[in-house]
C-alpha cells in the first residue's frame, strides 16, 4: 500500500545534505512530491512530501542513517497526498519595519482578516545592530481583492511599517 508522509529534517547547514538525503530516499524506493528546502541563519531545513510503499518506521530506517551521519533532526508525519494541488498566488506583499516583537503576528493578522491566504512567507533582518529592520516577503491569494488588503494595511502603515501590495499576473501564456 502506498503511503504519503511529510518528512522534515533540520540541522546545521553543510554541503551535500540534499544529495545524500534524496539519494537515500531514491534507493529506498520512495518518490518525492512537493519539497521546500532552505537555509536560515546557518541552519538548513527540508520539508518533503514522500510517497513510500511502507510505514513511517520504514521511512525512518531509510533516512535515519543519513540523518545521524549529518547530525540532522528527523520528524515524520503521515499525510494525505494531494499532488498537483498548487495554488497560484495573485498578490505579493513586502514589509519593512523596525524589528520588534509581534511585527509578524500584527501584519499577518491584518492580512488574514482582510481575506489573504498566505502561500509563502520569507523574512530576514537587515539594517544595523543598533537599528535592525525586519523584512518580510509574502505571496498569497487575496480572496476579497487587493484593494481590501491595501485598505486593511493602513492601520499597519500608521504604526510606521512600510507595506507594499502588488498584483501578481496569473495569466500564463
Amino acid at each position: 500500500m502506498s503511503n504519503w508522509y511529510m518528512l522534515n529534517l533540520i540541522g546545521n547547514d553543510q554541503s551535500g545534505i540534499v544529495a545524500q538525503v534524496t539519494s537515500a530516499l531514491y534507493k529506498g524506493g520512495s518518490h518525492l512530491g512537493e519539497t521546500s528546502m532552505m537555509r536560515l541563519g546557518g541552519n538548513f531545513t527540508m520539508m518533503m512530501m514522500v510517497n513510500l510503499e511502507g510505514s513511517a518506521d520504514d521511512l525512518v530506517k531509510i533516512v535515519q542513517p543519513i540523518a545521524d551521519k549529518l547530525n540532522l533532526h528527523v520528524h515524520i508525519d503521515s499525510i494525505e497526498g494531494r499532488l498537483h494541488q498548487h495554488i497560484e498566488p495573485n498578490v505579493r506583499v513586502t514589509v519593512f519595519g523596525a524589528d520588534r516583537a509581534g511585527i509578524v503576528a500584527q501584519v499577518t493578522g491584518v492580512l488574514a482578516e482582510s481575506g489573504m491566504d498566505i502561500l509563502d512567507l520569507e523574512s530576514d533582518v537587515g539594517g544595523t545592530e543598533d537599528k535592525p529592520i525586519y523584512i518580510m516577503y509574502m505571496e498569497g491569494l487575496a480572496e476579497d481583492g487587493i484593494e481590501a488588503l491595501r485598505t486593511a494595511l493602513e492601520s499597519v502603515r500608521n504604526e510606521g511599517i512600510d507595506v507594499d501590495v502588488e498584483e501578481i499576473e496569473t495569466l500564463i501564456g
